[in-house]
């Protein structure tokens, strides 16, 4: 592929609700413009952009796919990205390498969740939006409905620039609002150019002044004030089409060439330097800083970095440097991706889009740059992680190779976050849905050859007493020579949540000799670790060294904790024993139509309401509920809420589980000790 200046270059993410035609949009302009010579199609595998078996296999898209095309001498650096939520950290990457946003969206079903979601992330982001209603040519395609709907998501800005000729069967074309009018639209395009350039009106004070003084603007105000307007983030015009027979499709490109900031014309990237924001505008000649913004794993070619060039110009045969770590970085070849495949360039100029490969320190989210220029651009901030599974390996081979494997995955996907429980001892992922979860299992398989077995994480329970009890035990044992003798009487008291543990002796006169008691205790900690009902620690308990005897042959430190440890199994049975249950903070966000079936559902779930606060018609529930019941909960959230609401979730205390409980954990517990036995 040629090389572009800054100016000759657009950078352009695809956005919506999964299902709307983004991949098939994507293959059309691709097809448009000569990229590829044959339209691939989503169903059968044969996109440019859904490379990855897990994605054909599922014929939906689930990472970001870079796909540059060439419109009118323009270079068009077209990003696909996932419409399913469990993937939003693969739209959020793709943000921080574009200057615009097409929004698709379904004439059939116009704006659904997914676009709502997607609108929300570039406002966060202030980055540029052109809307395109694709699937003119369906049955129930409804272009008035999507558009009153694309209105009230997007404000007064959004407005129509073209207009569907027909729709299903009969589409076949689109009207330019800024040209003549089909036979029979003439009303329908008159009406059109005049909320355009009222939307565009607003964007300029001397350009209300003549709409409101005139009623209308020229052709040519328009067309200038619709540029200014969409770079400006105050105008969204809105173009229709069909992605599967690329009507309307050589438009949308007009309306991204057009329309859309190069590098240049866009904000500047912003540095942390020196403790102040600074600018680094996109200047081919000025100081280099490379923004990574995706790393994939292959287990054929190795790692690849995907970088955006915000200012200088990467070549390739150089050596950079890595401004999180210091450490340099040898670049041989430079390439444009193109879906999978990879084309090498000499360089590539600021704003432009490329990766290279093998690069030894550098993850997504840190910045190329040179020793001299020292620069560095702010990471990606992703979502918290609200899925939790344990991950478990197959076999003893998939052991070995587990935890690199899992390393490379999490750095291919940051959105992905891998942990090991220290209370329970498991690997757990946690993730932005089961999907998300079971994909990385699939991509572990694939990529590195490890089956993993997928699973709810074991619950941290912990055990307790809730009375005061006395104990007395005697370690008794003659083999012949020297024989062990320990004996001691320990009195248990419950403790506060949160107190812990305490020992203390009030033995007196030398019963047991002193330098016998810390191994007593020793034996009473080796119990607390391990427990005595279900195998779970004992927390929160006062125990005391009352009493006990000693023998001056056969008594040693080893005796004496064995009965210590003996003696506290028997006093927690007697204690009354209670299993306490790990307590989650749920901060829940969901469309107030959706809080009662949220509230009741919740209420199932042992859940505890503390507070539900309604505002702009979005409901704020705040809710303690057990562990056990609320870290998968992320799903049933989505499907309650069709998947409009959102959840963050953290650790808040322990409490006592439900008695009734009981017996199914400690029979749960017992299997699965036996089970590692086995």
């Amino acid at each position: 592929m040629q090389q572009f200046t800054t100016q000759k270059i657009r950078n352009v993410a695809l956005l919506a609700h999964s299902g709307a035609g983004k991949t098939s949009l994507a293959e059309a302009m691709l097809f448009a413009s000569n990229a590829i010579n044959r339209l691939g199609r989503v169903e059968d595998g044969g996109s440019a952009s859904d490379f990855e078996p897990e994605e054909q296999r599922r014929q939906t898209s689930l990472q970001l796919a870079v796909l540059p095309c060439v419109w009118k001498d323009v270079k068009i650096n077209v990003i696909d990205t996932p419409g399913y939520a469990d993937f939003i950290g693969e739209t959020l990457s793709a943000l921080r390498a574009v200057d615009a946003a097409v929004l698709v969206l379904a004439a059939p079903s116009g704006v659904e969740v997914g676009a709502e979601m997607a609108w929300s992330r570039l406002q966060e982001a202030g980055v540029p939006v052109i809307a395109f209603v694709n699937k003119m040519d369906r049955e129930h395609a409804d272009y008035e409905g999507t558009m009153a709907q694309a209105r009230s998501l997007c404000g007064a800005g959004a407005a129509a620039v073209n207009l569907p000729v027909g729709a299903e069967a009969s589409f076949s074309g689109v009207a330019d609002c800024l040209a003549a009018a089909p036979a029979g639209m003439e009303s329908a395009v008159a009406a059109a150019k005049d909320q355009l350039a009222e939307a565009v009106a607003e964007t300029d004070d001397d350009l209300t002044m003549k709409f409101l003084d005139e009623g209308g603007l020229s052709d040519e105000e328009i067309a200038r004030g619709l540029r200014e307007g969409v770079r400006g983030g105050q105008v969204v015009p809105v173009l229709a089409g069909s992605a599967v027979t690329g009507v309307g499709v050589p438009e949308l490109m007009d309306a991204i060439v057009g329309y859309a900031p190069s590098p240049d014309e866009a904000p500047p990237a912003k540095l942390a330097k020196d403790g102040a924001d600074a600018q680094l505008p996109a200047d081919a000649d000025g100081p280099l800083a490379a923004f990574v913004f995706k790393t994939t794993a292959d287990p054929f070619v190795g790692k690849l970095s995907y970088f955006r060039v915000m200012s200088g110009t990467v070549s390739a045969n150089g050596e950079l440097a890595n401004s999180r770590t210091g450490d340099a970085e040898r670049v041989g070849q430079v390439f444009v991706p193109i879906g999978k495949k990879h084309e090498s360039v000499p360089s590539l100029a600021a704003g432009d889009v490329g990766c290279v490969p093998k690069l030894a320190h550098t993850v997504t989210g840190d910045t190329l740059t040179t020793k001299a220029d020292a620069l560095a651009l702010p990471k990606t901030e992703f979502p918290e992680a609200v899925f939790h599974s344990a991950v478990h390996p197959k076999s003893k081979a998939d052991l070995e190779k587990l935890s690199s494997s899992l390393a490379r995955l999490t750095e291919e996907d940051p959105s992905l976050r891998l942990t090991r429980d220290q209370a329970t001892g498991e690997l757990v992922v946690a993730g932005m849905g089961n999907t998300h979860v079971e994909v990385m299992a699939e991509r572990a398989k694939r990529k590195f050859g490890v089956e993993l077995e997928l699973a709810p994480p074991r619950v941290a329970y912990r055990e307790t007493i809730s009375r005061v009890a006395n104990v007395e035990y005697k370690h008794k044992k003659q083999t012949g020579g020297h024989g062990q003798y320990g004996h001691v009487l320990l009195r248990l008291e419950p403790r506060a949540r949160g107190e812990g543990f305490e020992f203390a002796s009030e033995v007196v006169g030398g019963n047991v000799p002193r330098e016998y008691i810390p191994a007593v205790e020793k034996g009473v900690h080796k119990t607390m670790d391990e427990g005595a009902v279900a195998g779970y620690p004992i927390v929160d308990v006062r125990v005391v060294l009352t009493d006990g005897s000693s023998h001056s042959v056969d008594s040693s430190g080893q005796s004496f904790e064995i009965a210590g440890s003996m003696a506290m199994k028997k006093g927690v049975m007697d204690a009354s024993p209670a299993l306490l249950e790990p307590i989650m903070r749920l901060d829940i966000e969901a469309p107030e139509q959706f809080a009662g079936a949220v509230v009741s559902d919740l209420n199932t779930r042992r859940a505890h309401i503390s507070a539900m606060t309604p505002a702009g018609g979005v409901a704020y529930i705040e809710a303690e509920a057990p562990q056990s019941e609320a870290q998968q909960y992320s799903t049933h959230l989505r499907a309650l809420t069709q998947g409009r609401g959102t959840l963050s979730m953290r650790f808040e205390r322990y409490a006592e589980a439900p008695p009734h409980l009981t017996p199914k954990i400690v029979e749960e517990a017992q299997a699965r000790e036996a089970a590692a036995r086995a």
